[in-house]
């Protein structure tokens, strides 16, 4: 069966930065695009960042020059490095992994700025 673990996430003031993680486990062999999507209350699910097998990166507008994405392929964790947080910032952030041609996501990590 396979996992998503987020860890991570909390309070922290505007300004400041925090580094999230996601860790898959029952995964045999790689994990193609590994991504990060965010979700603020009354919000839709909106996708942060995604990084490819290749290390291809893409970011959302809102989070270029901040967030920066990257991955441990033996350990088949992704990981969120988030600089310059914003009030803004604050949403629950997920992480999907496709393996084997289908989605796999975790259950989210709060992440809460405070102005």
């Amino acid at each position: 069966q396979v996992q998503l673990v987020e860890s991570g996430g909390g309070l922290v003031q505007a300004g400041g930065s925090l580094t999230l993680s996601c860790a898959a486990s029952g995964i045999i062999g790689s994990v193609s695009t590994m991504a990060w999507y965010r979700q603020a209350p009354g919000k839709q699910r909106e996708l942060v960042a995604v990084i490819a097998t290749n290390g291809y990166t893409n970011y959302a507008d809102y989070v270029q020059g901040r967030f920066t994405v990257s991955r441990d392929n033996a350990k088949n964790t992704v990981y969120l490095h988030m600089n310059t947080l914003k009030p803004e910032d604050t949403a629950v952030y997920i992480c999907k992994m496709t393996w084997r041609s289908r989605d796999y996501w975790g259950q989210g990590t709060q992440v809460f700025v405070s102005s």
